[in-house]
């Protein structure tokens, strides 16, 4: 059930590799495969070839395999027994136990009521698949247009042409984190995208990073319920569904932006009033720079 031994060149195996005296323009050649585990022998001995050639391989690979270091077997590794049959186990654990209670609350009386009941469970699926389909089209058209990143860059250099109070650049820049999430779904994707603008600017009004990542969570997390390109959006449309007939993205929108709003400025109120207190974001958080 657990994995094969691991191998893996680190930096310790690599000096005991030039103690060995092996040429450093061959360990030079391992530099791509460093640092990584290979489990299994075979696994580690097919890399290394491919990696030094053959010739180099015959000369120095068992100073390699002795150099290397070895990770003792692991239960939870991806290569693992286990871990490769996670689903089927997990499959396994909800529907034995799904059986049993079903005969012994009679409610399943032959193997034709368990398929009946799984038929049924899997038939609202299908329109989530659908709907999924055709959101990861958008999604990818969408992202591959480059139309958030540009949103999210004109907007952050706007905020900095203005040169407002820190307070108010921060109400904008939650604002805007806002306007990007409803195009732009992943949570570190947009923060990858706007922090390198973000920080940057704010530390030079005299404002923390702190301070700009807790505008960041309030203007990412308040609009997340009303964005379709949020990942778990159609699920959401999904369940909906099963309890009110007729249900789609427009309903889940219009029946979650007064929360949105409400969340909105209730979070902003939180942050302005910690902010006037003097009140810290965490540890060491302060609300100016430097």
């Amino acid at each position: 059930m657990r994995s094969p031994v691991a191998y893996k060149l680190s930096s310790a195996s690599i000096a005991k590799l030039k103690s060995a005296d092996v040429p450093t323009a061959v360990v030079g050649k391992t530099k791509t495969i460093r640092d990584r585990d290979f489990f299994g022998k075979t696994s580690f001995e097919t890399t290394l070839k491919a990696t030094l050639g053959e010739e180099e391989f015959e000369k120095h690979g068992a100073a390699f395999l002795t150099s290397a270091d070895q990770v003792p077997p692991q239960l939870t590794a991806s290569v693992a027994p286990l871990m490769r049959s996670i689903v089927p186990l997990i499959f396994l654990l909800f529907i034995l136990p799904g059986i049993a209670y079903g005969y012994a609350a009679k409610t399943v009386s032959s193997h034709r009521d368990i398929i009946k009941g799984m038929s049924k469970s899997m038939s609202s699926m299908g329109y989530y698949i659908v709907l999924a389909f055709f959101a990861s089209l958008f999604i990818a058209a969408f992202a591959q247009s480059n139309i958030g990143a540009l949103l999210a860059i004109k907007g952050a250099n706007f905020l900095r042409e203005m040169q407002l109070p820190g307070q108010v650049t921060i109400i904008g820049i939650i604002f805007l984190t806002c306007l990007v999430n409803l195009v732009v779904g992943s949570a570190s994707a947009k923060w990858a995208l706007l922090a390198p603008i973000f920080v940057p600017m704010l530390m030079q009004l005299g404002i923390s990073p702190e301070v700009s990542q807790a505008g960041y969570r309030i203007g990412d997390s308040a609009t997340n319920i009303i964005t379709p390109l949020m990942p778990y959006f159609p699920l959401v449309v999904v369940y909906a569904a099963r309890y009110v007939k007729g249900t789609g993205i427009g309903t889940i929108v219009s029946l979650m932006l007064p929360y949105s709003v409400v969340f909105l400025i209730t979070w902003i109120a939180f942050l302005l009033v910690f902010w006037a207190f003097g009140l810290p974001l965490g540890i060491d958080a302060p609300y100016s720079y430097p």
